[in-house]
């Protein structure tokens, strides 16, 4: 597609988006979610390199979360303002700058702002989910939303595999250079590829920013969603953080390589992102939800055993897997339905709300595995989604 294609902001923004583009969505998506997630497997690499107390070293990946939501609250908005091929295009290059930049990092100073700045500008996937949402037909948004979400999940998903293997050959500095070339590939197709699209926004920046307070208090779907996974997500940092640093020590003993392999099991989930799209697109998301909830606390359930059974550690990584990413395809269907101008903001919202619930997850997960053990982890991660059930139940979800 040209860069002379301009799509307009309208109901009828495209007839959908063809193979080759629905890829490129995906796949750029998958690489930018990765940069969250380079880091989990690496934090106990990383702070002996640099010199981190063993329980901080999960503020290494709390840290990257942080600066994703803020991406999300200053920089995705600008979806519904500014023309978005554009935006992406830029927001892309500068994360290939921060990532060039982390993998030089001198000491703890430079790795900590690198981190943030990475996060923050690895916000471009969600400028992506939005514009793919755009530009598919209203009856098939939640199966093209849930094909482009597979991408990121794979993203998310895979990140902690590869830097595994990539650590023991190139180190952890290598892992995010490899990222940098990575981006850059993908900004090149996209300078090629990417439709343009002028949203027609008349709001000045700063009061698009304000907003997206209003719409978090004024969309009680928005809300509920968000709150929803932002537990979800909690769970799921938590565990991915917790469960390499529990296999590295005994009895497990595992080297990265071996972490990866692990870190394999929990790539099923990404099969969740495009069948969760369809039922949902079937008026299938409130049982969904209630579903993809109870399968994370079941997993935790059986993680309980996971320092004296490998297989208990893989089912749970599995199951929390599968039950994060599908809870995250409900909500976003959800959202999507409200209000088709503002979808960029309705993605800033419902993303920053539960990446702050992710951050919150992955910062317990070092001290609560210090002080409490891993059962300390676990009943934690169990509460977290039990939480979200409970406001489920209470909470007037007759707009879901």
């Amino acid at each position: 597609m040209s860069q002379s294609a301009t799509t307009r902001a309208s109901s009828s923004d495209s007839a959908g988006l063809g193979p080759t583009l629905t890829f490129l969505f995906a796949l750029s998506c998958g690489a930018l979610a990765a940069n969250l997630y380079y880091a989990q497997p690496l934090v106990s690499l990383m702070g002996t390199d640099l010199g981190l107390p063993v329980a901080a070293e999960s503020s290494i990946v709390t840290v990257a979360q942080i600066g994703y939501a803020i991406g999300l609250v200053f920089l995705v908005p600008l979806g519904d303002l500014m023309e978005n091929r554009r935006l992406i295009l830029v927001t892309m290059a500068a994360n290939v700058v921060g990532l060039a930049g982390l993998a030089l990092a001198p000491g703890l100073g430079a790795l900590f702002a690198g981190m943030l700045f990475v996060g923050a500008t690895s916000c471009a996937a969600q400028m992506l989910v939005p514009l793919a949402a755009n530009l598919a037909p209203e009856a098939e948004r939640g199966a093209v939303v849930g094909n482009v979400m597979s991408g990121l999940l794979g993203g998310i998903l895979l990140a902690r595999p590869v830097s595994s293997f990539l650590a023991d050959y190139l180190g952890w500095r290598g892992v995010f250079g490899v990222s940098a070339v990575a981006i850059t590939l993908l900004g090149l197709a996209s300078l090629a590829l990417l439709p343009r699209r002028e949203p027609g926004g008349e709001r000045g920046y700063w009061s698009l920013i304000r907003s997206l307070g209003q719409l978090f208090v004024n969309e009680p779907v928005l809300r509920r969603r968000g709150l929803y996974h932002a537990a979800m997500f909690a769970a799921f940092s938590l565990f991915w953080t917790a469960a390499p640093i529990v296999l590295m020590r005994e009895p497990f003993g595992f080297s990265p390589s071996g972490v990866a392999l692990f870190a394999l099991a929990g790539v099923l989930g990404v099969f969740a992102a495009p069948v969760a799209g369809r039922l949902a697109d079937r008026g299938f998301s409130r049982i969904g939800t209630v579903a993809a909830l109870s399968m994370v606390i079941a997993a935790f359930l059986v993680a309980i055993f996971g320092t004296a059974s490998l297989a208990a550690l893989v089912f749970a990584a599995v199951v929390v897997d599968l039950g994060v990413q599908a809870n995250l395809v409900f909500g976003q269907r959800e959202i999507y339905r409200l209000a088709p101008n503002i979808r960029n903001r309705l993605n800033a919202v419902y993303m920053t709300t539960f990446f702050v619930g992710g951050a919150i997850g992955s910062a317990l997960a070092s001290p609560v595995l210090e002080g409490f053990g891993w059962i300390g982890v676990c009943v934690l991660g169990m509460g977290m989604p039990a939480a979200a059930l409970l406001y489920f139940a209470v909470a007037d979800d007759a707009g879901d």
